[in-house]
This record gives C-alpha cells, structure tokens and sequence, in this order.
C-alpha cells in the first residue's frame, strides 16, 4: 500500500512546527528572489574575474 500525501510528517519535530509554530514546508530548499539576484551576480563575477585572469595569463 503506497500512501502519496504531502502532509505526512517526517517526525515529530515537524509536526510542531507544523501545527503550533505554523511553518510551511512547501517552498522549503527555495532563497528569496533578491538573495537569489545576489548570488547569480556574485558567482558570474567570480566566473568572469576568473576567465578575465586566464586569458590575461595566456596573453602577457
């Protein structure tokens, strides 16, 4: 018998926070949009500065 409902609690620290602190899990693993922004940029900066610096290497 395979049971596929999404209220299924895992233990009962989650059922607490469930039911009495009221914290949803279904957007759980997810950052907020600005953070989100925030970190695309830094990683492409990282990426770009470090592609810049090989070729700048190669070049010179």
């Amino acid at each position: 018998m395979v049971i596929n409902n999404n209220n299924n609690n895992f233990n009962d620290v989650t059922d607490h926070q469930k039911k009495i602190e009221g914290l949803s899990f279904n957007k759980s693993g997810r950052l907020p949009l600005p953070i989100r922004i925030i970190g695309y940029f830094l990683t492409g900066g990282i990426i770009l500065m470090t592609v810049i610096a090989f070729v700048a290497n190669l070049v010179l």
